[in-house]
C-alpha cells in the first residue's frame, strides 16, 4: 500500500517432536536460550463482537480480540466514543480480549465510534497500535466518511497530542461556545485526527483542550478552528500492496480502495490568553512600599484614597504621596510613599477602585477596601550607640547612608548598552555627572558625557548608557559625589568602574535569505536557543534578515507574519473569527564558531508546516513503544497500520497518503490559501 509499510507477521512453524526430543537428550552446557529479534510490531487486530461495521446494534457490552496479549495507557484521556456520552465507558484489558461497558443508553438510528488513539499496545513490549478504532450502528444503515488532518500549536508548531477535535453541522458561529461537538476524535503522538462515521453534509471542525469534559469551548481553553467549512467525500483508488510470504518472496498485487477526503486539515490551536481581571494580591512589602496584583494585564491605573488616620482623604497614587513603578502590562504596582507621615502610620485602609470582570464577562469599575499593616519588623529600629572605650572620644559626626549604584561587570557586549540600577527610585540626576572614556593608546581618552537613559523594561530604578562600542576596546565609566539624588534624599558616593568589549573576532554572523513569504506580508524572524526560546529577532527587508554579533553556540530559527506590526507574535481570537499569526521553521539546526560569517537560504513553503519544526528542539516527540521515542530520521507516518491494526485493512488508514498530499497542497497553494485567508481575516 502506498505510503505504508505492508510487512506481515510470519507464520511460526511446529517445531517437530523428533527435535524436541533431541534437545532435551543433548548434555550440552546449561544457557540462557537466544529469545530472537526483538518485537517491535504493535497487536493485529483478529476479530469484536459487534464486527466493525455492525448495523441495528443495541447492547452495551463489546469485546475486541488480538493476536496477543494487551494493556491499556490513560484511556480516560485517550479514548473517545463519538457522539459523546456523558458517562465514559469501562474499558478493560484482559490478556488478548479489550472489553467496553458502555454506562449510557444508545441513541437510535446513531453510528457510534470507540476510537481508541493511541491507548492500546502489547503487554511486553510496550509496542503501540494507533488508530484503532470500531464502529457499529444502532440503526440500519452506517454512516462512513471521514475528515482527516492534524493539529499543531500556533505559537511553535508542537504536535498537539491528545486534544479532541469535532465538528457541528450548526454552522452558526455561537455553537461551539453552547453546544457539544457533534461527533469526536483525539489526536494521537503526531498531531494527526480523524473524524469517522459522518454523514454526508457540510461542517464546521474546530480543536479544543476540553479541560472540563463539557465538548463544547470555554473562553480560558485552547481553540483551533479552520476558516472554512469541510463537505467530507468519498474516492475510489487503485491501491498497489508489496506480500511478504514465510519464504521471503515478494508478490505485488493491486486491487480496489477507497480514499476519504479532505485528509489534510491543518489546524493550529491558540490561546486567547483570556483571564478574568480581579485583584490577586495586596501587600505592605515594607513601611515605604505597597504592593498591588492583578490577575492579568490592565488598560487602566487602579485609584487608591486612603481611609483612615490622619491622612484620611488624601490620594495615595499622586506624585506629592507616592513614585509608581510597574510591570509593562500593568498587572504588578508597586508603590514607594514618600510622604514620612503615610510611612510612619501602621496601617493603612486604602479604598482601591480597579476594573473588574463582572459576571456578564464585561470589565466594570469596582471598589474595595484594602488594609495594608506594617509587620514589627518592618519598623525602623533606634540604632545602637557603639559602646565607647574608656577615654575614647564622643563621636559627634552622624553616620551618612547613600545611594547604591550598581554597573554592569563583567564582559561588554558590542550590541548592548551598559546596564546600571539604583537601589532606590530616582529623584533626578546632575547633567554632565557622569563620565566616558576609552583607552586610546595606553592613554583614557574622554568620550561625550553620556546620557543615562531609562531601561525599556519601564523598571524605574533601571537604566541604560547607549554607545558605538569599538569591538575589544577598553572603556571606564565614573559617576560624581552626589550625581545622582533619590526620592528620599539619599545620593551616591563616586563610582568608577572599568571595563573590556567583546572581540570581534568572538563573534559570529548570520544571514537568511528568505522566499516564500506570502504577497505584500511583514515577517520577523526569531533566533532560538537550543530551549526554543528566542534570544535574538528582526525584521525581514528586501527578502533578507542579518543577525550580527552573535555569540557562537548551536541555534535554530522561527519566522512568523507580523500581520499587526508590533513585532510580537499574535495569538488568535475566536469572537473575531482571527487566526493566530503563521509560524514557520527553519529546518536544520544552525551551528555557530567564532569568527564565521553564515548565509542560508531558506524557503518557508519548501517542507511541508508539521515537517519543518527540528527534532532536537520539538518537545513532543511521538513513541512507538512505551518510553522510547521515535528516532528523528524516522518520523513519518510510514509505520501506521489501518483502523483494526493490521496493515493492508480495506485501505481503512485514515492517514493513507496524507503526508503527500499534504506536501503537494503546501506545494500547490492549498494551505497557502489557508494562511492567505488567515492574513486577510485580520
Amino acid at each position: 500500500m502506498n505510503g505504508r509499510r505492508n510487512t506481515f507477521k510470519g507464520m511460526r512453524l511446529l517445531l517437530p517432536l523428533v527435535g524436541v526430543v533431541a534437545l532435551l537428550s543433548a548434555c550440552a552446557s546449561i544457557g540462557r536460550p537466544d529469545g530472537g529479534a526483538r518485537d517491535i510490531t504493535p497487536p493485529v487486530y483478529v476479530r469484536s463482537n459487534p464486527a466493525p461495521g455492525t448495523t441495528g446494534f443495541n447492547k452495551s457490552h463489546i469485546e475486541a480480540t488480538f493476536n496477543e496479549n494487551i494493556k491499556l495507557e490513560d484511556v480516560m484521556n485517550k479514548v473517545v466514543v463519538s457522539p459523546a456520552q456523558k458517562l465514559s465507558p469501562t474499558i478493560n484489558a484482559n490478556g488478548r480480549k479489550l472489553t467496553i461497558e458502555l454506562r449510557d443508553s444508545l441513541m437510535p438510528n446513531t453510528t457510534y465510534t470507540l476510537d481508541f488513539s493511541d491507548a492500546i499496545r502489547d503487554l511486553n513490549e510496550g509496542n503501540i497500535l494507533d488508530g484503532f478504532a470500531l464502529d457499529f450502528s444502532t440503526g440500519d444503515t452506517i454512516d462512513t466518511l471521514r475528515i482527516s488532518g492534524m493539529v499543531l500549536q500556533a505559537a511553535n508548531l508542537e504536535p498537539a497530542q491528545g486534544m479532541l477535535v469535532g465538528v457541528y453541522n450548526n454552522l452558526d458561529d455561537s455553537a461551539i461556545t453552547t453546544l457539544p461537538m457533534l461527533r469526536i476524535a483525539k489526536t494521537n503522538q503526531l498531531g494527526q485526527f480523524t473524524i469517522r462515521n459522518l454523514k454526508a453534509g457540510t461542517y464546521n471542525i474546530f480543536a479544543l483542550n476540553d479541560i472540563n469534559r463539557d465538548y463544547h469551548w470555554d473562553r480560558s481553553e485552547d481553540i483551533a478552528f479552520y476558516p472554512f467549512t469541510v463537505t467530507p467525500t468519498v474516492e475510489s483508488i487503485v491501491v498497489t500492496d508489496t506480500l511478504r510470504s514465510s519464504t521471503g518472496q515478494d508478490s505485488i498485487v493491486t486491487r480496489q480502495g477507497v480514499k476519504y477526503l479532505p485528509n489534510d486539515i491543518l489546524l493550529t490551536w491558540f490561546n486567547e490568553n483570556y483571564v478574568a481581571q480581579y485583584l490577586k494580591d495586596y501587600q505592605r512589602t515594607d513601611s515605604n512600599r505597597i504592593t498591588i496584583s492583578m490577575a492579568t494585564k490592565a488598560d487602566s491605573l487602579p485609584r487608591l484614597t486612603i481611609v483612615n488616620g490622619p491622612n484620611a482623604g488624601r490620594r495615595l497614587d499622586t506624585p506629592e504621596v507616592s513614585v509608581l513603578e510597574h510591570s509593562q502590562n500593568l498587572d504588578t504596582l508597586e508603590f514607594w510613599i514618600t510622604d514620612p507621615a503615610i510611612i510612619a502610620q501602621d496601617s493603612l485602609l486604602i479604598a482601591t477602585e480597579y476594573m473588574r470582570t463582572d459576571t456578564l464577562d464585561n470589565l466594570s469599575w469596582t471598589t474595595d477596601t484594602l488594609k495594608f499593616f506594617m509587620k514589627a519588623s518592618q519598623k525602623a529600629k533606634p540604632e545602637k550607640k557603639k559602646k565607647k572605650k574608656e577615654g575614647e572620644e564622643e563621636d559627634t559626626v552622624p553616620k551618612l547612608n547613600f545611594a547604591n549604584i550598581t554597573i554592569n561587570s563583567g564582559t561588554q557586549e558590542v550590541n548592548q548598552p551598559l546596564r546600571i540600577k539604583t537601589e532606590q527610585p530616582v529623584k533626578s540626576i546632575v547633567p554632565g555627572s557622569w563620565h566616558l572614556e576609552q583607552m586610546i593608546d595606553s592613554t583614557w581618552t574622554a568620550l561625550p558625557s553620556p546620557e543615562l537613559l531609562p531601561d525599556t523594561t519601564g523598571r524605574i530604578m533601571n537604566f541604560r548608557i547607549e554607545n558605538d562600542w569599538t569591538p575589544g576596546a577598553k572603556y571606564r565609566v565614573s559617576v560624581d559625589s552626589a550625581a545622582v539624588h533619590t526620592i528620599y534624599g539619599l545620593f551616591n558616593k563616586p563610582l568608577s568602574q572599568e571595563f573590556k568589549v567583546r572581540e570581534a573576532e568572538e563573534y559570529s554572523t548570520l544571514i537568511f535569505n528568505i522566499t516564500g513569504i506570502p504577497d505584500s506580508a511583514s515577517v520577523m524572524v526569531e533566533l532560538l536557543n537550543t530551549s526554543d526560546n528566542p534570544v535574538r529577532k528582526a525584521r525581514v527587508t528586501g527578502g533578507s534578515v542579518k543577525f550580527e554579533y552573535v555569540l557562537p553556540g548551536t541555534y535554530y530559527a522561527r519566522a512568523y507574519v507580523d500581520a499587526d506590526g508590533n513585532e510580537e507574535w499574535t495569538t488568535g481570537n475566536m469572537q473575531e473569527r482571527m487566526l493566530p499569526e503563521d509560524v514557520y521553521y527553519f529546518p536544520k539546526k544552525i551551528n555557530l564558531k567564532k569568527n564565521w560569517d553564515i548565509t542560508n537560504d531558506w524557503d518557508l513553503n519548501e517542507l511541508p508546516v508539521d515537517m519543518q519544526k527540528p527534532g532536537a528542539i520539538k518537545k513532543n516527540k511521538p513513541k512507538t513503544r512505551e518510553a522510547e521515542p521515535r528516532d528523528e530520521e524516522d518520523e513519518d507516518e510510514d509505520d501506521m497500520y489501518d483502523d483494526m491494526g493490521r496493515p493492508g485493512y480495506d485501505n481503512r488508514n485514515p492517514f493513507d497518503n496524507q503526508r503527500g498530499n499534504r506536501g503537494s497542497n503546501r506545494t500547490n497553494g492549498n494551505n497557502q490559501l489557508r494562511r492567505n485567508e488567515g492574513a486577510l481575516r485580520r
